[in-house]
């Protein structure tokens, strides 16, 4: 004779939570409006799938490290240049991500750059893609380390995980040689593997100091530049007509 009791365990060690918590109040549901056995097994395990689902997406929420409050809902287009179909589009179709397409975001200092990217970054997740937002001062330090300990390989792979890696403000960083070095390594490791979005307020005449040497930079963009999308996101200070505009609202 069935025991409901004896279900917990197996349930368990199947790892079905959902099919754990769910299985007795969708069997009520399935009594009263006359389920059949089939139509009780797909409801219960439309719930696990569900349930994973969530799971997966707050997990790749978590390990994105993306910026709080960056969404493209909290971005005012109407201080910004930007389009704001362009970016909803980058945000909400992971098909360049796919076809491991880059994108790159040039303009000076407070024009909304990280913000932007990390908006497309939280779309893209929101699509089931993993996303990894970094500075780029911040990755290039890992990847330094990861060199000296003769594990840069390794470390380069394990960036693969993500359709789309995000590194920020590269025109503010001044790298040895070294630095420079793996930085190449990176562009040169992803190109035609895996998306990069970089967002820099240098222009491509001025990455030479990046890279240390002008065939490393030519280099180094043309792997960029040959499956991307460019942008140039100018116009005013967006940080500054933003604190403008809720000043304004706090004297109202």
């Amino acid at each position: 004779m069935f025991r409901p009791e004896a279900l917990e365990p197996v349930l368990k060690a199947l790892r079905l939570p959902t099919f754990s918590r769910r299985w007795e109040p969708l069997h009520q549901q399935a009594i009263q409006e006359n389920w059949s056995l089939p139509e009780y097994l797909f409801h219960l395990a439309e719930e696990e799938l569900h349930s994973r689902e969530q799971q997966r997406l707050q997990r790749y929420q978590r390990e994105a490290h993306l910026p709080p409050g960056k969404g493209l809902e909290q971005f005012n287009f109407s201080l910004s240049p930007a389009s704001q179909a362009q970016f909803s589009q980058l945000a909400s179709d992971p098909g360049w991500l796919k076809r491991a397409e880059n994108l790159l975001l040039f303009g000076p200092s407070g024009t909304g750059k990280s913000h932007l990217a990390a908006a497309i970054g939280y779309g893209q997740v929101q699509r089931g893609q993993r996303v990894l937002f970094t500075s780029a001062t911040a990755l290039i330090q890992q990847l330094q380390q990861a060199h000296q300990h003769l594990q840069l390989a390794q470390a380069l792979t394990r960036l693969e995980r993500y359709s789309l890696l995000i590194v920020d403000d590269l025109g503010y960083v001044k790298p040895s040689n070294a630095d420079a070095s793996v930085l190449f390594e990176l562009i040169a490791h992803r190109y035609e593997s895996g998306s990069l979005l970089i967002t820099s307020n240098q222009p491509f005449s001025q990455w030479e100091s990046l890279f240390g040497d002008a065939l490393t930079t030519v280099a180094a963009i043309d792997r960029l530049v040959h499956h991307a999308l460019i942008l140039e996101v100018g116009g005013p200070s967006y940080r500054r007509a933003e604190s403008e505009r809720r000043a304004q609202q706090l004297k109202r």
